[in-house]
């Protein structure tokens, strides 16, 4: 009994390290944030006041309303694609008996390991090719390219762990292989579609170098890339009112991951005990 109490002291105290050492960073730049206008502070300190004008200031001065919505067009339109693309082409891959499936599925998992930034310049001169250079759509197509070899990875994994029985008897009772994926393998694997979208909501949203090189549009700036300039103009180079922008833009990341929580860790375990 005594070990068991002290196993379990043990978990607690990591557990409890852990989140201090993840949750220090995101609680200085927070109370940074709030901190009087012009003070420099380091470390962790508390605010002596609280100054919301910070958030004012930097929402007004970094026009960071046009860089969250041209943020949220990128990441609906890369999320939405990815995910319609990967599920079918993950059933085909793990479902479907297909001539070929081993090969090109080595191929595919070649865009998990060759690192992007040794493409952004060809990308660039291909969208531009195309007239897409300065448009959402030099942001949307690449980072679909280059979500869709994971997903598929990821989704692959997830189909692997229902049982083949459960196609077996839809198709023995005349269901088609449309009707099996939507109406019996989908539900199965839900949390880890959702998992997979809080990790393409992340992914695309902190991005940054493709933003870089594509847009020169101020209009057109993501968040990452409009806090860049923001925390490099001059004129805005107090530390709390560059916190508080920080804050605006790692906000919305925050809020759907509070919301898909839970899914999100029920999809990370999925098959863990399979």
């Amino acid at each position: 009994m005594k070990q068991a109490n002290r196993e379990k002291l043990i978990a607690h105290s990591i557990f409890i390290f852990g989140c201090i050492l993840v949750l220090y960073p995101f609680f200085s730049i927070l109370f940074l944030a709030l901190s009087e206008p012009g003070t420099r502070v380091s470390g962790f300190t508390i605010p002596t006041g609280i100054y919301f004008d910070n958030f004012i200031k930097a929402w007004s001065g970094g026009n960071f309303s046009s860089g969250l919505y041209s943020s949220f067009v990128v990441v609906i339109g890369v999320v939405s694609i990815t995910i319609l693309c990967s599920v079918p082409a993950a059933y085909a891959f793990e479902k479907l008996d297909i001539f070929g499936t081993t090969p090109l599925f080595a191929i595919l998992l070649l865009g998990l390991v060759l690192p992007y930034e040794s493409l952004i310049i060809s990308l660039y001169y291909l969208m531009r090719d195309f007239g897409l250079d300065g448009t959402y759509w030099s942001l949307i197509l690449p980072q679909i390219g280059l979500s869709i070899p994971f997903s598929i990875f990821w989704l692959r994994s997830s189909f692997k762990t229902i049982p083949i029985s459960l196609s077996e008897a839809a198709m023995l009772e005349g269901a088609g292989r449309i009707v099996i994926l939507i109406k019996i393998l989908l539900p199965q694997i839900k949390p880890a579609i959702l998992t997979l979208t809080v990790l393409l909501f992340m992914w695309t949203w902190n991005e940054f170098l493709l933003a870089l090189v594509m847009i020169q549009d101020a209009d057109m700036r993501t968040a990452p890339l409009a806090l860049s300039y923001f925390a490099g103009n001059k004129r805005y180079g107090d530390p709390a009112i560059t916190a508080a922008a920080a804050i605006c833009v790692a906000l919305p990341v925050l809020i759907v991951y509070v919301f898909l929580q839970r899914r999100f860790i029920s999809g990370m375990v999925t098959g863990v005990d399979k």
